[in-house]
C-alpha cells in the first residue's frame, strides 16, 4: 500500500510558533510529529509515502531528505493549497490500483494502521474512516450498521464519534474530486453518499489519540510523553509508569513567567519547568537553562540534575529539591552566628560557579547577551530601574537623560573593579534551595561571564532576608578571603555591584508588581529603597549626586506611603 501524509496546512491555530516551525516538525519526545507518523506507516506495511507541503515547505523537505527510510518517502509541494481532497487528486500519478492510506500530520496516536487497512480491504465500500470516541470532537454520525451517515452534526445519529484523521480510500474516490482546485475530501464523501455509496467506520477504541492542532493540546501531549520517559530515565530499575498514573501539581511560581510542576508516582517525584513553546529559532530561555544547568553540574556546582528535556516544547524535567528555600531556612535562625554559618556555606557552595564555571562556558548558551557588559548594566539595570520602578511603579516624572552620565560612570566603575568569573546573575535567597542540609542553586539560566561581586551583592543585600549590616560585613570579608583576591579591588567592585544590583532589584519589583500583577513583591520595596539610599550614601559609593538625591526622594516617598 501507499500513503499520503497531509502536511500542507498553514498551522494557523499553532501561531505564532508555526511561523518559525511547520506543524509537522513540532517534536514529540525528541522526534518530529511527521517522523512518528512515517515510522508508523512503514511499520504498518506502507511501501511508499508522499508528504504534501506548502507552509515552510523547504524545512519539511530538508527533514525528509536527511532521513534514511527503508521505503521511498517523497514530498510534493503545493504552490496553492489544494485542501484534503485536492491533495489526494494531485497524487493521481502516485497511486496504484490498490486502496491507499491518508493520514493527517497533526495527530499522535497508537491506532494500528495495518488493522485499519485490513478492515478496509475486507469490505466492498470505497472509503473507511478511522473513528474514536472523543466527546469534545464527536461530530461524525455513525449508524448501528457501522456506516458513516453524516458530518458536522448535519444528520441524526445513533452514535457520534470523532474522525481521527486516518482514512483508507479506493482509487475510485478520485472520480469525485475535481482536478487542480481546492477541494475538501468531506465534500467528496458527501457526493459519494448522495449517489448511494457508503462509508465504513473503523472504530479504533480503545486507543491513544491526540489532535495537536493547538498550543495547549500540543504541550499536553508533549508533557505526557516526556513524563513517562523522565521517570524511566530517573529510575531505570523500575517499570515506567503509564502517563495517566502520574500526578501533576502546579507549584507556586515566583517572578518568572515559567510554570513549575511536581510530578509524582508512588514515592517518586520529579519537578517540571515549563518554559513554554520556543518563541523563535534563536537561543531561548529553555536552551540556556538546559545547557547551563548541565555545565554547572559538570563543574561540581550543586544544581538539580537535569533529566529528560525538550527545548522546543520548553519542558525540562529535573531532580526534586523539595520546598524549602534559603529565605525560609534563614527565618528559622535564632542568632546572627547561626545566620552567618548558613551563608558561609552558601558562599562555599557557589565558589565553584564563580571560579571554575567560566572555563568551558559557551557564550552562545546565554539567551540575554553573552556577558555582563556595559550595555547590559545600562539597559537592564539602570534604565530598568528608571522606567519600571521610578516612572512605571511610582509614577514620578524624571528624565533618563538627567542620569545618563552617572549611569555610565556606575557601569564603568563596576567593570573596572569587577573580578572576572561566571556569575549566576540572580543569586538571591529564593533561588537557593535548602536540600539535604545544603544549599542548591536554581534559576541559573541567566548565568554568564561577569564580576563575581555582583552575585555576592545579590546574596547579601537581598531584601527577602534583610541580613543585618554586621552580618553582611562579616560575610563580605569571608568571601574576600575565600576568593584570595586583591582587597581594594574586591571592595570597590562590590560597592558598584551593590548599587547596580539594588537598581535592578527595584526595577524588577516595580515590573512584577505593576505589569505582571504580582503584588506579593511590593512588600519588599521599602527594604530595597532603604538599602539603595544606604548604598548611595556610603563613602565608597563615589560621586553620584543626582542618584543620591533621587534615592533620598524615593526613601521619603516610600516612608510617607507607609504612614
Amino acid at each position: 500500500m501507499k500513503a499520503l501524509v497531509l502536511a500542507a496546512g498553514f498551522g494557523t491555530r499553532l501561531r505564532p510558533y508555526s511561523d518559525h516551525t511547520p506543524k509537522p516538525l513540532f517534536p514529540i519526545d525528541g522526534r518530529p510529529l511527521l517522523e512518528h507518523l512515517i515510522r508508523q506507516l512503514i511499520n504498518g506495511g506502507c511501501e511508499a509515502v508522499m508528504v504534501n507541503t506548502h507552509h515552510l515547505h523547504a524545512r519539511i523537505e530538508a527533514f525528509i531528505e536527511s532521513q534514511r527510510y527503508p521505503v521511498p518517502v517523497r514530498t510534493r509541494f503545493e504552490p496553492q493549497i489544494l485542501g484534503t481532497g485536492g491533495a489526494i487528486q494531485n497524487l493521481a500519478d502516485f497511486w496504484d490500483a490498490r486502496p491507499f492510506l491518508v493520514v493527517n500530520s497533526d495527530i499522535l496516536t497508537d491506532i494500528d494502521l495495518a488493522a485499519v487497512y485490513r478492515f478496509h480491504c475486507g469490505h466492498p465500500d470505497p472509503v473507511t474512516l478511522a473513528l474514536t470516541d472523543c466527546p469534545r470532537f464527536n461530530t461524525v454520525a455513525v449508524s448501528s450498521r457501522g456506516t458513516v451517515t453524516g458530518f458536522h452534526r448535519e444528520a441524526p445519529a445513533e452514535r457520534r464519534l470523532t474522525f481521527t484523521g486516518i482514512q483508507v480510500l479506493d482509487l475510485a474516490i478520485l472520480d469525485l474530486i475535481p482536478r487542480g482546485v481546492f477541494y475538501s475530501s468531506i465534500d467528496a464523501f458527501r457526493r459519494l453518499m448522495a449517489g448511494g455509496g457508503e462509508i465504513r467506520a473503523f472504530v479504533a477504541d480503545p486507543c491513544r489519540w491526540d489532535d495537536l492542532g493547538t498550543p495547549e493540546r500540543y504541550r499536553r501531549a508533549a508533557r505526557d510523553h516526556l513524563a513517562v520517559r523522565a521517570f524511566r530515565s530517573r529510575w531505570p530499575e523500575d517499570p515506567p509508569p503509564p502517563a495517566d498514573t502520574i500526578a501533576c501539581r502546579q507549584l507556586a511560581g515566583d517572578g518568572s513567567d515559567r510554570a513549575w510542576y511536581r510530578l509524582g508516582c508512588e514515592q517518586r517525584t520529579l519537578v517540571l519547568a515549563d518554559h513554554g513553546i520556543r518563541p523563535g529559532l534563536e537561543t531561548c530561555e529553555a536552551d540556556a537553562f538546559i545547557a547551563i544547568g548541565r555545565h554547572l553540574q559538570r563543574k561540581g556546582v550543586p544544581v538539580p540534575a537535569i533529566g529528560v528535556h525538550d527545548a522546543f516544547s520548553g519542558l525540562v524535567f529535573m531532580e526534586d529539591l523539595g520546598d524549602e528555600n534559603l529565605q525560609q531556612h534563614a527565618r528559622r535562625c535564632t542568632s546572627a552566628d547561626e545566620l552567618t554559618a548558613i551563608y558561609r556555606r552558601v558562599i562555599d557552595a557557589v565558589l565553584p560557579l564563580w571560579t571554575r564555571g567560566a572555563a568551558g562556558f559557551d557564550p552562545a548558551w546565554a539567551y540575554q547577551g553573552p556577558r555582563f557588559d556595559r550595555q547590559l548594566i545600562l539597559e537592564r539595570e539602570c534604565r530598568y530601574f528608571l522606567t519600571a520602578f521610578v516612572q512605571g511603579y511610582l509614577g514620578l516624572e524624571v528624565s533618563p537623560a538627567e542620569f545618563q552620565v552617572e549611569f555610565g560612570a556606575l557601569a564603568d566603575g563596576l567593570l573596572a573593579h569587577g573580578l572576572d568569573g561566571l556569575i549566576h546573575r540572580d543569586l538571591q535567597s529564593r533561588n537557593i534551595m535548602w536540600h539535604r542540609e545544603s544549599p542548591w542553586f536554581i534559576d541559573f539560566q541567566g548565568a554568564r561571564p561577569g564580576p563575581v561581586q555582583y552575585d555576592l551583592a545579590a546574596l547579601l543585600i537581598d531584601p527577602y532576608v534583610e541580613l543585618p549590616p554586621p552580618v553582611q560585613e562579616g560575610l563580605l570579608a569571608y568571601a574576600r578571603r575565600r576568593l584570595g583576591c586583591d582587597p581594594e579591588r574586591f571592595q570597590a567592585g562590590y560597592a558598584y555591584c551593590a548599587l547596580s544590583r539594588n537598581l535592578q532589584m527595584l526595577g524588577a519589583f516595580g515590573h512584577l508588581s505593576r505589569v505582571k500583577g504580582k503584588p506579593f513583591f511590593e512588600a519588599y520595596i521599602p527594604a530595597a529603597v532603604r538599602a539603595l539610599q544606604h548604598h548611595f550614601d556610603a563613602p565608597q559609593a563615589g560621586d553620584f549626586n543626582r542618584l543620591k538625591d533621587l534615592a533620598r526622594r524615593l526613601a521619603r516617598q516610600v516612608d510617607t506611603a507607609r504612614r
